[in-house]
């Protein structure tokens, strides 16, 4: 949080902001407050971290400080905020764990009045059977957030205050301030004649206010400019002054102050003079998140004049004036020719100003914005557009149509705008201006961005839309024979209610000691550090004496042999100390599935590491490796697409196959044949931590401490003994936490401890690296997009006789872990399904694309939608409903799966019918039809589907764990073991598990961390199965000790623990053992296609509910009912939040995260502005669970946009025999809800490789 004075009203204004865009020199006489600052775990909690961490909203707690302090300035703004305001503070946060919900649940405890509730219900089983809705659930329940009973009061009056020096300091700043750097001088001046004086004498020197704009050019463009001038102090940049004209905003105004402008002087005004007003505020409240509206000015965002600002065409389109200042003031209209550079900033001019006119009377101004999320995501199209009729006519007097992202800036329909004026309003006008503004807004088929026939459509949408607003407006009756005649559904908004949740729970009926804490809800060991930031993750090391930092410098190829490496100019920069290349590695240049660690002969993507700079800063690093220069000679083929892969036969071996029964013969007897294909496209990890390593020498036999951000610490042992050819003995690996992992910090990690150990081996010096978010994406990949191919035969009644599948994954340029994902994937693949004769095949591409890697779910997320599509394409053949032919073809009584493991299909069917039931599906799907029948723009659509999941691996090796246990004299406890703490609360279970079965306090119990030294020769932690094998192992350990200690207890049983470990050791009894458990015996003949594959399935249903909007693909989920049945939980709480973690995270696989390449192998959707995985905007206004699911369930969000665009279709004459491919984003859905404005769009779209 920023504090300052503004220089206006002298008032103390509060904001977030973002650390990584924020200069150093421009907090200046500013307060700057961290979660560290307003309480600790030692002398006292801020509320707002204690009811985040009661509330179980933090997980691998990385993000939680942010969450902290989003909330915090929310409260130091606004002490009883409501829940709106507390998902808008939150919109500019994300969080991979959680699923939102949580977090939620922990901030809604400030709100005074609000309509969220939340519900966690713990329900024995009887309890449960006789639940029938959810007032009877509600009734039921035993335990709740209370805010009076459970949490800290919010006292406002022992927040911080400001600090009255800086307030002294704030009165007496009269001069400029100038700061020095290596590269750059920073210019503060405190009146506006000194900018001015700065301006003539460095007329290129941008003004910076909040950096949004001009810091990620710097960063990652690698964009100097010697002198930044900072205009903040400024008090003429900030004025706000009102006329009967319109209303004048400061340039320095951040874009949440103009919110709170507008919202404060709308009601003081005529409401048809506040149309702009109106559609200002509408993208106020979704541009960006919360920090960078804190931050950005609405003159920077106009100056910038990038094609994404979402204000400029509302601006430009309601006759903004721009005052500028120089030795004169000059006043500039904010139209085409100042984006085109026609009228363009002199270089000694300041934008003093931004005036907004109040609308006239029979003028109508809109603003029009599609992104592939709701809330801070950048504008796919965005437009503002005004009309003004000749008075009380519907004859157009004027007309101004603006685009964003249509162009390099935004643009103006001029010829269009023009040729209207003088037309009426109606129908003939619409389909003139429609086919007007195509041929006049055009993108060239490889545009920047891609989404070019999306694009075009959207331009005529909103357009439409607009026309349809403006008719309302004018009382005019819409009339139209070609559709149907309601068209009011184009301009109602989808109705946003606050979320609420209800999640149900079973708690066991063996009856429980009080003093057993397994299956209850404790609070995440580690959740109150995160909240307060005492959490330590590896960059939170303190530096170490001598430390270097390492920068790679990796292939910006995808196929090419390198000619030079030239490293001169970065080896001359100030604080470089050394280049690190293969000829450095003492041992192996290999690593086991990921090729080479330096590749200085041939590169096989972009991104890979060709080689990496050491230097006494990060920055210094950074700059030193843009300096490697790197001459390439390209090689051919280049292979990016399975389609590529598949016409060059490259392939990695052995593809895997399982033949069922006879399915060739199967269709010769089948009533109908199908045949297609599914795409399915990758999907980012995106943990909040990336890659992070530091390597510590000890200086002598070769000794290593690294410590690094892992799922394998062994892994990594093994590869950097390898890399320095030593023994494994002299390299210790530690995990303290991991920052989230999901399955790509499994062999990845390796990578960059491999890379940091040679260095620190060269340079006999500690070494620490941490990536940049976009170059984690870059080198690291994540889950395999695939591409399905199947043939199905089935009869009139939907029942599936054959089936014969091909699955394809795009590996990458290695094979890291992807023959495992397509054994497991064929394994999986049958989903909740008995398919009698099937014959599936699975292949690895080999493409020039970075390699991917594990993911949650292992393939099985991918291949179960292939396997849902051919339900959903089967229902459509049949004429049935999609889930009547789930039905009949789920496994009933002891089921045989197709490699013939037997298995107890009860608990399947239980699922399905419950969700059934509790969802209502049935009465909400007729209610469905109903609205869709009434709605021709709208649509609602609902899924439900199944699940049948088995956990672990197939190698039994996986399922095995070690554990130390030590009790100290004084009767305190250590645990070690072999599993990794990454949020899934493992840590927190096992101290429940060593509490149980010593009989002692959690509070007696630690864990220090996960290393090599204390347990070796881990596994990775992964596969859902960490807690089962690492409790087993904890609990083998205590079960000695307990042995050990049982003669003590009989002998003294009125006792306390801490006698009889005293006891014990007087007695020379051994109080440390070591645990083990050897795991699940699994195992699978591939020659013979039969196995017994998995330790034992967890079955699932759940049921989504969505409503889209067919002109611009929107959607928004309205209702999610999940239920899975498993074995006996340690915790409830936390299996509850990993269930909604890993819901959202398939909700975001399945539709919003869409990674895209160019056509030579760079990925374009680095960093969280471009790839766009889902937000607190996106929970479901109605999320009820019993139980945990899996990530795969979250294609049911995806099943109910198809089943809502099936209904568009059917009422539009087209069929709905089509296949809707995954990530379901606006694009496709737009494009799928075909009309007579898409038909107007002719062009090729550009294609991105999966």
């Amino acid at each position: 949080m920023i504090s300052t004075v503004h220089p206006v009203s002298k008032k103390i204004i509060h904001y977030p902001a973002l650390a990584c865009l924020l200069p150093i020199c421009s907090l200046y006489g500013n307060a700057v407050t961290t979660t560290e600052g307003i309480g600790n775990s030692t002398t006292k909690l801020h509320p707002v971290q204690e009811r985040i961490a009661k509330a179980h909203g933090s997980q691998c707690g990385f993000c939680t400080p942010g969450m902290v302090m989003s909330i915090y300035t929310l409260l130091r703004n606004h002490p009883e905020p409501t829940m709106e305001q507390i998902l808008s503070a939150l919109s500019g946060n994300l969080c991979r764990c959680t699923g939102y919900r949580p977090i939620l649940d922990g901030c809604k405890t400030f709100s005074k009045v609000s309509l969220y509730t939340v519900l966690v219900c713990h329900i024995r089983t009887a309890q449960l059977q006789a639940l029938t809705d959810h007032n009877k659930a509600i009734s039921k329940s035993d335990t709740g957030l209370d805010v009076k009973t459970n949490f800290l009061p919010l006292d406002p009056t022992q927040d911080l205050i400001f600090p009255p020096e800086l307030m002294m300091m704030f009165n007496s700043q009269k001069k400029m301030n100038v700061f020095l750097g290596e590269r750059i001088t920073w210019y503060s001046p405190s009146t506006l004649d000194e900018i001015l004086e700065l301006k003539t004498k460095y007329p290129s020197a941008p003004l910076v206010v909040g950096n949004t704009a001009l810091g990620p050019q710097m960063k990652f463009q690698g964009v100097i400019h010697p002198v930044l001038i900072s205009p903040v102090r400024v008090m003429d940049l900030y004025n706000v002054s009102l006329n009967d004209m319109g209303i004048s905003i400061g340039a320095a105004c951040s874009l949440s102050q103009v919110k709170e402008i507008l919202c404060e002087n709308i009601s003081a005004i005529q409401e048809d003079k506040a149309k702009i007003f109106h559609a200002l505020l509408q993208h106020l409240g979704t541009l960006a998140g919360e920090q960078i509206r804190s931050m950005a000015s609405i003159g920077g965002h106009i100056i910038s004049k990038r094609t994404i600002s979402d204000l400029n065409p509302i601006l430009a389109a309601g006759g903004a004036i721009l005052n500028f200042a120089s030795k004169e003031t000059r006043q500039v209209e904010l139209n085409e020719l100042f984006f085109t550079g026609s009228s363009p900033q002199k270089s000694e001019e300041v934008l003093l100003s931004v005036f907004i006119p109040y609308s006239k009377k029979d003028e109508f101004v809109s603003a029009f914005r599609q992104a592939q999320r709701d809330e801070n995501a950048n504008a796919i199209v965005n437009a503002g557009m005004k009309v003004h009729f000749e008075e009380d006519t519907d004859i157009v007097k004027e007309m101004a149509i603006y685009y964003g992202c249509m162009g390099p800036s935004t643009v103006y329909a001029k010829n269009t705008s023009q040729a209207l004026i003088g037309r009426h309003w109606d129908e003939e006008m619409l389909n003139e201006a429609c086919k007007l503004i195509l041929e006049e807004i055009t993108l060239s088929p490889s545009a920047p961005g891609g989404k070019v026939q999306y694009r075009r459509a959207l331009t005529i949408s909103f357009f439409f839309k607009f026309y349809l607003q403006v008719l309302q407006c004018l009382k005019k009756t819409i009339k139209s024979s070609s559709v149907a005649s309601d068209y009011i559904s184009a301009i109602k908004d989808f109705e946003i209610n606050t979320p609420k949740t209800l999640q149900i729970f079973q708690v066991s009926l063996n009856k429980q000691p009080t003093d057993d804490p397994v299956g209850h809800p404790i609070v995440h060991t580690s959740g109150i550090k995160q909240a307060t930031g005492e959490a330590i993750y590896v960059d939170d090391m303190p530096t170490v004496d001598q430390e270097l930092f390492i920068a790679f410098v990796t292939s910006k190829r995808a196929h090419a042999k390198i000619l030079s490496i030239d490293a001169s100019e970065a080896l001359a920069l100030p604080g470089v100390c050394d280049i690190i290349r293969a000829e450095d590695i003492p041992g192996k240049n290999e690593l086991d599935g990921l090729n080479h660690l330096f590749s200085e002969d041939k590169v096989e993507c972009v991104g890979q590491i060709i080689c990496a700079v050491v230097a006494d800063t990060p920055k210094h690093a950074k700059q030193a490796a843009a300096k490697v220069k790197i001459d390439y000679q390209n090689l051919e083929p280049v292979i990016l697409t399975m389609e590529d892969a598949i016409k060059n036969n490259s392939f990695f071996e052995p593809e895997k196959k399982i033949i069922h029964g006879n399915a060739e013969e199967a269709f010769k007897s089948a009533d109908h044949i199908l045949e297609g294909e599914v795409h399915i496209g990758g999907q980012e990890q995106f943990y909040m931590e990336t890659n992070t390593v530091l390597v510590v020498p000890k200086g002598e036999e070769n000794e290593l401490d690294i410590y690094v951000s892992t799922q394998d610490p062994t892994g990594v042992q093994l590869a950097v003994a390898a890399c320095l050819n030593v023994p494994s003995n002299r390299v210790m690996c530690h995990v303290k936490r991991v920052g989230g992992a999901f399955g790509g910090k499994i062999t990845k990690p390796s990578i960059f401890a491999c890379a940091s150990a040679v260095a620190a081996h060269k340079t006999k010096r500690p070494v620490r690296c941490v990536l940049e978010r976009g170059e984690d994406m870059l080198i690291t990949a994540g889950r395999h997009p695939f591409f399905g191919k199947y043939k199905v035969g089935f009869m009139n009644d939907g029942r599936i006789v054959g089936l014969d599948v091909s699955f394809y994954t795009n590996a990458g340029c290695t094979t890291d872990e992807s023959i495992l994902v397509t054994k497991n994937l064929l394994l999986k693949m049958d989903n909740a399904y008995h398919f009698p004769n099937l014959t599936c095949t699975a292949t690895a591409c080999k493409t020039n694309l970075p390699s991917n890697t594990a993911f949650r779910g292992f393939g099985f997320p991918q291949t179960g939608l292939v396997t849902e599509t051919i339900m959903d394409a089967v229902a459509v053949k049949c004429g049935l409903q999609p889930h009547q032919v789930r039905e009949k073809n789920m496994y009933s009584g002891i089921g045989k799966t197709h490699y013939n493991q037997e298995f107890d299909s009860t608990n399947l069917m239980r699922c399905w019918n419950e969700c059934m039931q509790k969802s209502s599906y049935q009465s909400r799907r007729d209610a469905i039809q109903e609205f869709n029948k009434e709605n021709y723009w709208k649509k609602k659509g609902i899924a439900i589907i199944p699940l049948k999941f088995t956990v672990g691996f197939v190698e039994k090796t996986y399922h095995q764990a070690a554990a130390l246990v030590h009790i100290y004299r004084d009767g305190y406890v250590l645990v070690s073991h072999s599993g990794v703490e990454m949020g899934q609360g493992l840590y927190t279970k096992i101290v429940q598990v060593v509490s149980r079965e010593l009989k002692i306090p959690m509070s007696y119990i630690y864990i220090c961390e996960t290393s090599t030294v204390t347990v070796p020769n881990s596994i990775a932690s992964g596969g859902s199965i960490g807690t089962d094998i690492t409790g087993i192992a904890v609990k083998n350990a205590c079960d000695i000790l307990q042995q050990r200690l049982e003669p003590i207890i009989s002998g003294n049983p009125n006792g306390k623990w801490e006698e009889w470990v005293s006891e014990a050791f007087e007695q020379r009894i051994s109080l440390s053992s070591t645990g083990y458990y050897r795991g699940y015996d699994t195992y699978m003949d591939w020659e013979k296609g039969e196995g017994h594959a998995g330790p034992y399935y967890i079955f699932g249903a759940a049921c989504s509910e969505i409503e889209l909007d067919c002109l611009t693909g929107k959607y928004n989920v309205i209702i999610i009912s999940y239920l899975f049945k498993e074995c006996h939980s340690h915790h409830h709480m936390i299996h509850m939040l990993t269930v909604e973690g890993a819901f959202t995270q398939g909700f975001g696989l399945y539709t919003t995260e869409e990674l895209q390449y160019s056509p030579f192998g760079s990925l374009y959707t680095l960093g969280p502005d471009k790839y766009i995985m889902p937000a607190v905007c996106d929970i479901p206004r109605e999320f009820n669970g019993v139980g945990e699911t899996a990530l795969f369930l979250g294609c049911s969000v995806f099943f109910a946009i198809k089943d809502a665009i099936d209904s568009a279709r059917a009422e539009r004459g087209l069929s709905k025999d089509f296949t809707l491919n995954s990530p379901a984003g606006p694009e496709r859905i737009r494009m799928a809800c075909s009309d007579y404005l898409t038909n107007m769009v002719r062009v090729s779209p550009w294609s991105f490789a999966f």
